[in-house]
Parts: structure tokens; sequence; C-alpha cells
């Protein structure tokens, strides 16, 4: 079963000012590597933005979102 959201879908549901910032937050998640759950694990993280949170469970080679959303 796929739990990630599908971010182009998401995404797409935004006005073009939430998309940057979301795009912008997962941008941040991706790179704090020490603000991953353990890969392969169930526990998830949250990381927000100024107006934007997105929350992920980690893989070896990136992040899964499971829910993301703008405040705008």
């Amino acid at each position: 079963m796929e739990l990630a959201v599908r971010v182009e879908d998401a995404l797409a549901e935004l006005p073009g000012e939430g998309r940057q910032e979301v795009m912008e937050t997962i941008a941040q998640a991706l790179v704090r590597r020490d603000a991953w759950p353990e890969p392969g694990g169930w526990e998830a993280a949250l990381w927000f933005g100024p107006r934007t949170w997105v929350a992920f469970i980690a893989s070896l080679d990136g992040i899964d979102i499971v829910n993301m959303g703008w405040a705008g």
C-alpha cells in the first residue's frame, strides 16, 4: 500500500504562492537529515515552514511525504 501523498496532486490544489512555500519546506526537510526519523521505521517527522508543514517518513534514499499543507 502506498502511504505517501502524491505530492504533484496535492501541490496542484494550492495557489502558486502555496506551492512555492511547500516546495521550499520539503527542500529544507531533505537537507536536514539529522531531523529524519530512523530510515525504514514507522515513525514520522514534522517539518514546519513559515505557513507550511510537511510530515514525512524516511527511507534510505530520501523521504516519503505523508501529509503537507499551507495555511495561507
